[in-house]
């Protein structure tokens, strides 16, 4: 009776004494799950529970070190992180980490979609994965917990045995081929075309080492070698559509290019010795008349080349036509006397270009024109979304800049706060991304406002189309010498003239707003002092 009873003792107090201990770890838990990577050290409940059965089954006796509730598990918590602008969920679109494999420090472990962009979640240090929360298709909010990985030495990205030594599983050599993979390319951007093809099989291609480029209908982007070894098999042509995630090409890991180039070097090396041997060569025969080149076309051939619009081109000719369609576009027209702006760019662009290291041009007068209109007419920098205006308190103006590709626009922000220095050296910088197909979905996403140069090129006039869900666009044009009435006695000179054009959306931007726009962007233009006076 008496033992019964000491049993039935042990079992509550033993109950109670984990119960509770649960309870702490799941506050301790929640309190950590709102930071990515917060590390917090809890109850294993299960080994606990296992240890207060073992003393039930025992009478109540258990050893001392097994009473002792100590901590037995270190767990780094992967959370969803912060998405910016005022997104609160999004769905899991990939996961890239199961259990038992090991991470990287800053290694991407999965993939958030939300409605605006794609957000990689990322490890804060390396280990091994513990435990998956999150499946692909879920919806997750920030904070909240992906999965979770003990920190360890980590870094292959490949399963470790369990008890066997995480170093050693790295440092061996794996000699199964990897699959290089079409990369997230954001924005909601699932599918493309390959453009270009790099690479062949049997070809050694270096870590890093660009071997595909995939187009969209808003940007190009770079397919890289995740390591370096030789190209075993090619699994896509050029002009294929492509999905995010699909295999483009499988490398056998092993050495890159170099040592390629160092038995190119001992060939040339041992070749002029191996002619020295061999002695004069025999004179060949000569060899079969080659295939007849085919007749040249006739004079006045009326052929067709027909060639598919790429994804860019598809997708501008889109949004334009949309933006017809919906918008009740309006334009409005003034001529600026750029005479001041010209002479203070002789004046000071070589001591502008010393100082900064960009050249000084209109644009810069332009976009700080522009953004100081915008504050003092806040219409023409709002957005309709649905039954509602939103107005912007900042100015993100958007740059139209050519590209081989097609027509891109990048976005400068935060305007109001910028210097001439900022802008042109920004511009240059968007310049020779767009050049070389290497502009990024965040560098064209947004934009408050769009200017628009058409003037490079000789545009004596025009009427821009608004960008979408932008409300208006200032068009520039080329700068033409003109006789105009200058000073009050109206005397006639020869003055350097541009035409500008701004098209808004009459639904939002009434006439009066949308001159005085205008206006002032030619205030400030003609008599650059104003700006800086804040006039």
């Amino acid at each position: 009776m008496r033992r019964a009873r000491a049993i039935d003792h042990a079992r509550r107090a033993l109950g109670a004494l984990v119960n509770a201990h649960e309870r702490r770890a799941v506050r301790s838990r929640h309190v950590f799950a709102g930071t990515n990577g917060a590390t917090t050290r809890w109850m294993d409940v299960v080994a606990n529970r296992a240890i207060a059965n073992r003393a039930i089954a025992s009478g109540g006796r258990t050893r001392s070190r097994e009473a002792r509730w100590t901590s037995t598990t270190t767990e780094t918590l992967v959370c969803v992180p912060s998405m910016g602008d005022s997104i609160t969920e999004g769905t899991v679109s990939a996961v890239m980490k199961s259990v038992g494999d090991d991470v990287a420090t800053d290694e991407v472990v999965a993939q958030i979609e939300t409605d605006k962009v794609t957000v990689d979640v990322r490890a804060p240090s390396a280990g091994n994965v513990a435990r998956v929360d999150a499946k692909t298709g879920d919806t997750v909010r920030v904070g909240q917990v992906v999965m979770a990985f003990v920190p360890g030495a980590g870094g292959n990205g490949k399963k470790t045995a369990r008890g066997g030594s995480a170093k050693t599983a790295a440092s061996a050599p794996s000699a199964e081929p990897v699959g290089v993979e079409v990369p997230s390319m954001g924005d909601s951007i699932t599918e493309g075309s390959v453009a270009a093809l790099l690479v062949k099989a049997g070809q050694r291609v270096a870590m890093d080492e660009i071997i595909a480029q995939i187009e969209t209908d808003k940007v190009t982007i770079d397919v890289r070698a995740s390591t370096s070894g030789t190209v075993t098999e090619v699994l896509t042509k050029e002009g294929e559509t492509v999905s995010v995630g699909q295999k483009v090409a499988t490398l056998a890991p092993g050495p890159g290019p170099e040592a390629r180039a160092e038995t190119k070097a001992e060939v040339k090396a041992e070749a002029p010795a191996a002619k020295a041997a061999k002695g004069p060569k025999a004179v060949e025969a000569p060899k079969a008349a080659a295939t007849p080149a085919p007749a040249p076309k006739a004079a006045g051939s009326r052929s067709e080349t027909r060639v598919p619009m790429s994804r860019l081109r598809l997708r501008v000719a889109e949004r334009l036509k949309s933006s017809q369609n919906t918008y009740a576009m309006l334009t409005t027209f003034n001529e600026i006397d750029m005479t001041n702006v010209m002479n203070m760019r002789a004046e000071y662009k070589d001591s502008f270009l010393e100082k900064h290291g960009v050249k000084l041009g209109f644009m810069s007068t332009f976009v700080s024109a522009a953004a100081k209109a915008l504050q003092e007419e806040p219409s023409v920098n709002a957005v309709i979304d649905g039954d509602e205006i939103v107005y912007r308190n900042y100015v993100d103006i958007s740059v139209a800049v050519s590209a081989p590709r097609g027509l891109v626009v990048p976005v400068l922000r935060n305007c109001e706060s910028m210097t001439f220095a900022d802008v042109e050296a920004s511009i240059a910088t968007y310049g020779k991304k767009a050049k070389d197909g290497t502009l990024s979905i965040d560098e064209m996403a947004g934009g408050t406002f769009t200017i628009s140069n058409g003037g490079v090129f000789g545009s004596l006039t025009g009427t821009p189309i608004i960008n979408p869900p932008q409300s208006a666009i200032l068009g520039m044009h080329s700068i033409v010498w003109r006789p105009v009435c200058v000073g009050p006695e109206r005397t006639i000179a020869a003055r350097p003239m541009m035409n500008v054009a701004l098209t808004y959306d009459h639904r939002l931007v009434d006439g009066r707003e949308a001159v005085t726009f205008l206006k002032s962007i030619k205030e400030s233009v003609e008599d650059p002092r104003r700006m800086l006076l804040k006039l």
